[in-house]
């Protein structure tokens, strides 16, 4: 099994054939939308890895950036961009920290599974500087959205040990939150094992066939917060 970073530099296929298994009853797009409806805004997608949520918000969005530190996450993510047949996107390597855009730029920025990179390889310090870089290119009254797991092959949500530090930040920054379901569904076991190996390790590999079948459970966590 590739670390995760050797997954985002190395694997940004196989990563993405295992995430579009993800959340097979569509509640993430519905969650995003009770909290902010993407229609018509100026949206950045920080760390897009290879396009989950820029997929879900570009068709409504009047214009997206997708913003990741992997150059093959970004191509798999404009390939599937340019696939769908819209224009109204732009694609850069950056990092969190430096963002390419300008000042109260954007009306929602989102970043699903990559902002809490800066606490898991680095420290607050890093969270502060990512978070005054989202401060910077949101507008007055814009909206940042921060999306996160809270469990993968668990029956409830749970917080997961390695983002400990992370989740008590939001908590800390007064971050609303919900949870929902996002499971995953296969087309077979044998899929279903070849990409929980992949990703998540033989231990949960093994599961498949045993505890679960062509399902995974995952649960995933919604933080939202305007910019004042």
């Amino acid at each position: 099994m590739p670390t995760e970073k050797e997954v985002y530099e190395h694997h940004a296929g196989m990563y993405d054939r295992l995430i579009r298994r993800e959340d097979a009853s569509g509640n993430l797009l519905k969650a995003i939308e009770s909290i902010l409806p993407p229609d018509g805004l100026d949206i950045i997608d920080l760390g897009t890895g290879t396009g989950r949520l820029a997929r879900l918000l570009a068709p409504r969005a009047r214009s997206l950036r997708a913003f990741d530190a992997s150059g093959q996450m970004l191509k798999v993510a404009s390939e599937s961009l340019r696939e769908l047949g819209l224009k109204n996107w732009q694609a850069q390597v950056a990092d969190h920290r430096q963002l390419p855009g300008a000042d109260a730029s954007a009306d929602l920025l989102v970043s699903g599974w990559s902002f809490s990179y800066l606490s898991v390889w680095g420290d607050r310090a890093q969270l502060e500087s990512g978070w005054q870089e989202i401060r910077r290119v949101l507008r007055p009254g814009g909206m940042v959205i921060l999306v996160e797991s809270l469990g993968t092959g668990q029956p409830v949500p749970i917080r997961l040990e390695h983002l400990s530090d992370y989740y008590a930040w939001l908590d800390e920054k007064g971050f609303a939150s919900t949870q929902i379901s996002t499971d995953y569904q296969f087309e077979s076991v044998y899929e279903a094992r070849e990409l929980v190996r992949f990703f998540f390790g033989e231990e949960m590999a093994g599961d498949i066939g045993n505890l679960y079948t062509t399902s995974l459970p995952e649960f995933t966590g919604l933080w939202w917060r305007k910019n004042e």
